[in-house]
């Protein structure tokens, strides 16, 4: 029987055979290519549905088991930020490099079901691996509780344990950038955070909290942003005048930059009364006024590392030793040995 919609026939397919049959596509592929490891009572259901449907497997659903296409899907969601841009750029240079094609999908709104169209859509095109390069936690999460028959793997720095994912080490970053302002002389370290549901923007904050704790150090509430300069501006703006906080350790560059902006308007001077370091080390940091100190991610290695799992996890190569990448903390003029306990000047008219 083929399935009917508006009026017209469509080929069924094997998506269409799972849901049917209640159990995932990699199942159903499993009783295509008479393969072991399926149930009876199982079989028989999706030999039924099977049956129902009509349905007559493709080359491409055969060639899910074997997974020789050499293509890979690489989703990315959200804006083009610098970071996860540059990710995906290195992606595709390695995925080149070791004779691979790589689909890109690319979600400007990032919602669950998008994800799972996604998902759906790339598979339906035989990849062999899919990797996800998203700022989201709630995406991320998400697409760890789905069987998707493929390696998936993911840009994650706080990842379950036993899940396919690679990092930079966004936690002792952040413990460099505030170690750095600690030998400043620095005592009173503001953060501004990325988004909540950002787990980069999460270890970021555990390693500023962790790094203030380890010298008996308070740390305030953070303020956060939405990586933008415009935000690290407008919270700039909004800092009380009576604040005693001399250094801040930003989540970003670009917030870094809004926050700079808004603190020479307001009168204060950038590192003389107040020390910033920023977060990722885009190519204009060091031309910012003052150049930036800040933490270099290197996203030309995390691409290639990301590859590099793909690839072990297609020929089930063991990558237990390996680590997260490091990143360094890039020393500019941002950034100053505290002289004395400035206070916030509010701008004379």
């Amino acid at each position: 029987m083929v399935a009917e919609q508006s009026g017209r026939a469509r080929s069924a397919t094997i998506f269409d055979v799972a849901r049917l049959a209640g159990v995932s596509h990699q199942t159903v592929s499993r009783v295509i290519n008479d393969l072991p490891n399926v149930r009876p009572a199982t079989r028989v259901k999706i030999e039924e549905a099977i049956r129902q449907l009509g349905y007559t497997p493709s080359p491409a659903a055969r060639a899910m088991v074997t997974r020789r296409s050499r293509i890979i899907g690489v989703i990315t969601i959200g804006a083009a930020d610098y970071g996860p841009s540059s990710t995906t750029l290195h992606v595709n240079e390695a995925a080149q490099e070791a004779r691979y094609s790589v689909l890109m999908v690319s979600i400007l709104s990032a919602t669950n079901v998008r994800v799972r169209e996604a998902i759906e859509s790339l598979l339906r095109q035989n990849v062999e691996a899919i990797v996800i390069i998203s700022t989201h936690r709630s995406i991320l999460d998400t697409a760890y509780q789905l069987e998707i028959g493929v390696p998936l793997i993911t840009v994650d720095p706080s990842a379950p344990p036993g899940r396919d994912s690679v990092s930079i080490d966004q936690f002792s970053g952040a413990r460099g950038a505030v170690r750095h302002l600690i030998e400043l002389g620095h005592h009173e370290i503001g953060h501004i955070a990325g988004p909540s549901d950002s787990p980069d923007a999460l270890e970021r904050v555990r390693g500023w909290r962790s790094e203030l704790a380890e010298h008996s150090l308070v740390a305030r509430d953070p303020a956060i942003g939405d990586w933008t300069a415009l935000s690290g501006y407008h919270i700039g703006l909004s800092i009380p005048d009576h604040a005693l906080t001399t250094a801040y350790f930003v989540s970003n560059d670009q917030m870094a930059l809004g926050l700079i902006h808004a603190l020479i308007e307001r009168g204060s001077r950038v590192p003389e009364d107040i020390s910033v370091v920023g977060f990722d080390d885009i190519p204009e940091a060091e031309h910012f006024q003052p150049p930036l100190t800040t933490v270099r991610q290197d996203f030309e290695a995390l691409g290639h590392l990301i590859m590099n799992r793909v690839l072990k996890t297609l020929t089930n190569t063991d990558f237990t030793s390996e680590n997260p990448i490091v990143a360094p903390l890039i020393t500019r003029s941002s950034t100053a040995q505290l002289k004395s306990l400035t206070r916030f000047k509010a701008r004379t008219a």
